[in-house]
């Protein structure tokens, strides 16, 4: 992608997600910020992998993943699940586990897990498809990325 499309697509701010799966024993997760909802009934929400991430086979072959929005202070956590390894990722961090037995990362504004309802192939990317199962929200500020920066929302009118 050029430098110039990258760079206007950074105008717009988004929330910061970390997508979890448990496969063959072990926990994988991501830093994903092209997280959203498609539709309510049923709740199917979506969101876009790197076609050549190494946890697109974990996750595809688990049949599920869950994704915990995270918390406006967790910036290093976001870094830490886009650059270290997979067991690295989950070192020293508090998670829960939701019904499914995928991670939860503590502290997270909202969860929600998720059966695989579909996958897209786009350009380098996969459109993953996921019908909501369980989902949790509870009190607390959104980590939002722009501009290739962490950051807060300011006052919502």
């Amino acid at each position: 992608m050029s430098r110039e499309l990258r760079n206007a697509l950074s105008c717009f701010a988004t929330g910061v997600t970390v997508i979890t799966t448990h496969h063959d024993g072990q926990d994988f997760g991501l830093t994903c910020s092209s997280f959203n909802s498609v539709s309510l009934e049923p709740a199917i929400v979506l969101w876009s992998i790197n076609s050549a991430s190494s946890s697109k086979k974990p996750i595809l072959e688990s049949g599920g993943y869950t994704v915990s929005v995270l918390a406006a202070e967790h910036a290093e956590l976001a870094m830490k699940f886009c650059r270290d390894s997979h067991e690295e990722r989950f070192r020293g961090v508090g998670i829960q586990r939701a019904p499914s037995g995928r991670a939860i990362i503590e502290g997270a504004v909202a969860w929600f897990d998720c059966d695989l309802n579909g996958v897209v192939a786009a350009g380098d990317h996969d459109i993953l498809l996921g019908k909501v199962n369980h989902f949790h929200s509870q009190q607390g500020e959104g980590l939002v990325f722009e501009r290739s920066r962490f950051g807060r929302v300011g006052e919502v009118a």
